[in-house]
């Protein structure tokens, strides 16, 4: 009975000990909920970003090494359109003065023309090529002369035909060079028509007919003075036979200049379609423009030089880094990969130089007259050409495309690099990095020295600046 009075009590304290508990605990988690909950007002703010702070790039220092990479176009260089100057052979002297002129015979395409090679024949007659600065352009022959003239004999005596003297007139010398030059060819020079021929004779015969005039009026004359009767003649007689015979020396004077002007251009001539000087050789075909059978009108052939170039483009800013004789390696798709020199650089803007705006050319000079050219935009494409010296492989790969890297310079030694946008300049037109120390940026003037991949040389002038240091870039 006592066990009994003593339990019930016990239970009821463990009961309360449970409540308690419970309800300490509920208030504990309402506590915490209520802590975590925010109003709407406190969520936007808590997600708004923090105050905005400046880009910064730290400070290196090491080697730069500045290089220019493009992709161009590997091609055959020195492309030169060729037309013939005129015609061939003589129209007149073969009897068909109205055939018209054909084709018979085009180069191949790779065709290495040194001096004197034939490049095509038209209607049976060769186009030779020769070297010189002079384009053909009138038929060379007997009494011609000029710089030309001189070309052809010089070529002459290249080619192993000696002519005589190089003194720009042709004279026979030169019109027997000629001749042995075509003839070792397998071709027959161009003599002198049968029109030229005929027109020798008629000269040649009014010249006899003049001395007989002169023999005639000499031998009346001297029959009147003696008086073949032996009767004295009379004065009007005599006068009448000296004036006979001063018109008939005038007249043989006339026919020998006649003759001697004509013979003077008489003899082998050179047509002016039969030769093509062009101021390199040897030089290669690389496109032919006419079929057999074709008249030959305009540009028959495009030759280029042996030597293989690679057309690019790069930014202008790229451009105004470069310079002629700098070394490029060129490397195709195929892993091939050779020396090369830069030749050309703004191509493109060299050739339209001089050009008014309107496209008519002009002195250069704006409406002002003020002689200034007009300036260039540093950001317009820049034509780039590299020549290969030495191509090997590359000369079977002109049609392709290539890889060009130029190292446009180095630093000496390690120097303190900062990237292009770090960089500005201010009023005073000096350039300047803005370093960001303690919790603000400080201007440092600078000078700028080599550029490479987005990458600047600089040196502090009269601030600090060091390797580590935070450079601002943006904002």
């Amino acid at each position: 009975m006592s066990r009994g009075l003593l339990r019930g009590p016990q239970r009821r304290g463990r009961q309360v000990a449970v409540i308690v508990g419970v309800v300490a605990l509920v208030g504990a988690g309402g506590w915490f909920a209520g802590m975590q909950m925010q109003s709407p007002a406190d969520a936007a703010a808590a997600r708004q970003a923090p105050d905005a702070g400046p880009v910064t790039v730290a400070v290196e220092r090491r080697k730069l090494t500045g290089t220019v990479i493009a992709q161009g176009g590997v091609e055959f260089g020195a492309p030169h359109g060729v037309s013939l100057s005129g015609s061939v052979g003589s129209a007149s002297g073969s009897g068909d003065g109205e055939a018209t002129l054909r084709v018979t015979k085009v180069p191949a395409v790779g065709t290495t023309l040194r001096e004197g090679s034939v490049l095509m024949q038209v209607s049976g007659r060769p186009v030779f090529v020769l070297q010189g600065s002079v384009p053909m352009y009138r038929a060379l022959g007997p009494g011609g002369s000029g710089d030309d003239v001189r070309q052809l004999q010089s070529a002459l005596r290249r080619l192993g035909h000696d002519p005589g003297a190089v003194s720009g007139n042709y004279g026979r010398g030169t019109a027997m060079a000629v001749t042995r030059w075509y003839e070792s060819k397998g071709f027959q020079p161009q003599q002198p028509s049968a029109d030229d021929q005929t027109q020798l004779g008629d000269l040649e015969a009014a010249v006899t007919q003049a001395q007989l005039a002169v023999l005639s009026a000499q031998n009346g004359g001297a029959d009147g003075s003696k008086g073949g009767t032996g009767t004295a003649s009379s004065p009007a007689s005599g006068g009448a036979s000296a004036l006979e015979l001063r018109a008939a020396r005038q007249q043989l004077n006339r026919a020998n200049a006649a003759l001697s002007a004509f013979t003077a251009t008489f003899g082998t001539k050179v047509p002016a379609g039969e030769v093509v000087f062009l101021p390199d050789l040897p030089v290669r075909v690389d496109k032919v423009k006419v079929h057999v059978g074709d008249t030959p009108d305009g540009e028959v052939v495009t030759v280029t030089s042996s030597d293989v170039v690679v057309r690019a483009v790069v930014p202008g800013a790229d451009g105004e880094t470069l310079r002629k004789g700098m070394v490029a390696q060129v490397r195709t798709g195929d892993g091939t990969q050779v020396r090369g020199v830069v030749a050309e650089v703004g191509a493109g803007v060299q050739a339209d130089a001089g050009k008014s705006a309107d496209g008519s050319g002009g002195d250069g000079k704006g409406e002002g007259g003020s002689g200034e050219a007009a300036p260039v935009d540093p950001s317009a494409p820049v034509q780039l050409v590299i020549s290969v010296p030495d191509p090997g492989p590359l000369k079977n790969q002109a049609g392709g495309t290539a890889k060009v890297t130029i190292n446009v310079g180095a630093s000496k030694g390690a120097v303190l690099v900062v990237p292009v946008a770090a960089v500005h300049t201010s009023a005073d037109d000096k350039a300047r990095v803005r370093v960001w120390r303690d919790g603000k940026g400080v201007d440092v003037p600078v000078i700028v020295g080599l550029s490479a991949a987005g990458q600047v040389e600089v040196t502090a002038d009269g601030g600090a600046l060091n390797e580590g240091d935070q450079v601002v870039v943006g904002q």
